[in-house]
């Protein structure tokens, strides 16, 4: 890569440095939830479209998705933002953060399209969080013509090939029959027995299940007054594993947990998805390489390869963008002290100044990891040829 290219995406980072923090913090200070991020997405696509990208809103029919396209060379790139904030904590997992590194990334690389061959496509992608909004968009067709795709996703600490864990989202609704919890407790069948049976189940399964996998949730609906029977019970569980394969194994163990609570106590139930099921991160190989160099050189300090493999983030949707073409999902640290993702003094740290430079070093380890795979002529033909 050569020393000009470099100067040129720094300036530009530089530039749009107010632009960008600005972006970030304006995001940060009004969190929206899945499928709700109507202001969030308008910020980005907004800015985006005021630099001269052709902007397409509502993409695959997803009301707060969009693409903001720039150039016309043969080889796509695509910066996938995210904006959606958790329900009562904002921004605690930084996605302000991601959909202004994305944007700066795409302003870097702009003026350097025509030479570099590059289409730089930046795709909005809502609801990340709870929804799957990546995979709706992978499924509908936005990611058919992208060669490659990347985003940065603040953290504790700095990993290049980051790991994360495949999950499924599912509601259990039990119904029951309500009778006087007093004067005809005998008449009722019990919903929320059916629940405590199930996490009981649940609970005790847990000892044996396979390495990697693993269960939470909550009760989402317990019933009404306590002198009622309760008739009608909900309750939501997130479950984990280390791959697809195994999570359809846990799946079916899990059925058979909630399956108990009906038996028991005679209840129907009834197991809804929440979301589309989230894959594994699987990081293309040279992409996350090329990132490590553009991190160590812009002076951050990313895990080895060996301490990667002990640490996992969790799961998103961008898993199955990676299983789809060649993508990476590098995190990036910012100073939260003891806090971690989804807490709320994580959220305080992702409106702060480790966030904001997060913010602009993300944009240019992005920015030269794509000029690398855009000038390097093997990888170059990789990516063009679609083999991951």
């Amino acid at each position: 890569m050569g020393t000009d290219i470099k100067m040129s995406t720094r300036s530009a980072v530089e530039r749009y440095s107010d632009a960008l923090v600005g972006l970030s913090r304006s995001i940060h200070a009004e969190p929206e939830p899945a499928f709700a991020e109507h202001r969030s997405a308008a910020k980005v696509a907004d800015l985006l479209a005021a630099e001269g990208f052709e902007v397409d809103r509502g993409v695959a029919d997803l009301e707060t998705a969009f693409t903001a396209s720039f150039g016309t060379g043969e080889l796509v790139l695509g910066l996938c933002a995210e904006y959606d904030a958790l329900p009562e904590i904002g921004h605690a997992c930084g996605h302000n953060v991601i959909a202004a590194a994305s944007t700066g990334a795409a302003l870097a690389l702009r003026d350097l399209a025509d030479e570099l061959g590059l289409t730089i496509r930046v795709i909005g992608t809502p609801a990340e969080e709870v929804g799957g909004g990546k995979v709706l968009m992978l499924e509908r067709g936005v990611f058919d013509d992208v060669a490659f795709s990347m985003m940065v996703h603040p953290a504790p600490y700095e990993a290049v090939a980051a790991r994360s864990l495949a999950i499924t989202d599912v509601e259990v609704h039990y119904t029951g029959k309500p009778s006087h919890a007093a004067a005809a407790p005998h008449l009722g069948v019990n919903a929320a027995d059916a629940i405590t049976v199930a996490q009981v189940a649940i609970g005790l399964a847990r000892q044996h299940l396979e390495p990697g996998q693993m269960v939470s949730g909550i009760v989402t609906r317990g019933g009404t007054v306590p002198n009622i029977v309760p008739a009608r019970t909900s309750a939501m569980f997130d479950l984990r594993a280390d791959d697809l394969d195994s999570l359809r194994r846990l799946e079916e163990r899990m059925n058979r947990c909630f399956e108990a609570g009906a038996v028991a106590t005679g209840c129907t139930h009834e197991v809804v998805k929440v979301s589309p099921v989230y894959a594994e991160l699987t990081p293309d190989p040279w992409l996350a390489d090329a990132y490590r160099r553009a991190a160590i050189e812009l002076g951050r300090h990313p895990l080895s390869p060996e301490e990667e493999l002990k640490e996992k983030i969790g799961s998103t949707d961008m898993g199955n963008i990676t299983r789809a073409l060649p993508a990476i999902h590098p995190t990036i640290a910012i100073d939260c002290g003891d806090a971690v993702n989804h807490q709320i003094e994580f959220a305080t740290a992702c409106a702060s100044a480790s966030a904001d430079r997060a913010v602009l070093d993300g944009a240019l380890a992005l920015a030269w990891t794509s000029i690398s795979a855009a000038t390097d002529g093997a990888q170059r033909s990789r990516l063009l040829a679609g083999v991951a």
